[in-house]
């Protein structure tokens, strides 16, 4: 089973509270004539038009090119710009690397702000009170729920998404991909390498 497909079940506990919050504020904005129905569909659409697989090129290119690694690293708008992609979003986009001696975990405590851009829209447990409360008071036991047992001499910083900074993780290239391709790399980068509950897929 793949990190994408590893859904913790406490993980999910208030799904139905937020879809149906969320349909009540549709609503509500389009009774008011603040948007119309159209036009939530369409940004909608847009944003279930991306993907991680988007996000996978970014990591593959950082990690056969330092010098583009090290633009990401400083100025990850205008490193992804490069590669034609634009944010959808106003905030910045700041990228943090997973090294032997650290790992990235992100999580947004106030609501889901995510890189949808780069990323598509966020998964279900990203959204949930029950991630976004423990990823920062017990960010180990979590990641041990996706599978990832760190290293007691490893560092974990977690870094919080907000509506003026968006994280995403640059995962550490996995072992024995000498030689692949930025292709071949990208297919093993997964959504949640990207977001720091998993590593990249061993090839």
């Amino acid at each position: 089973m793949s990190g994408d497909d590893h859904h913790p079940p406490l993980l999910h506990a208030d799904r139905s509270v937020r879809a149906t919050r969320v349909l009540a504020i549709r609503q509500l904005l389009i009774d008011k004539g603040v948007v119309t129905a159209a036009e939530v569909d369409d940004v909608v659409a847009r944003s279930r038009a991306r993907t991680p697989a988007d996000g996978a090129k970014v990591v593959a290119r950082a990690w056969t090119d330092d010098a583009f690694r090290g633009r990401l690293l400083s100025d990850a708008r205008a490193a992804v710009g490069e590669l034609d992609y634009r944010l959808s979003h106003d905030a910045e986009l700041a990228v943090v690397e997973n090294t032997a001696e650290v790992h990235h975990l992100v999580v947004c405590t106030l609501c889901s702000c995510y890189p949808t851009s780069l990323l598509g829209p966020p998964p279900d447990w990203y959204k949930s009170f029950a991630y976004r409360q423990r990823a920062v008071i017990e960010p180990r036991a979590v990641l041990r729920e996706f599978g990832l047992e760190l290293p007691a001499a490893m560092g974990l910083s977690v870094v919080d998404s907000t509506a003026d900074v968006r994280y995403l993780v640059l995962p550490r290239r996995p072992s024995g991909t000498e030689g692949m391709s930025q292709d071949d790399l990208a297919g093993l980068v997964t959504r949640d390498s990207m977001i720091g509950v998993a590593e990249a897929a061993s090839p």
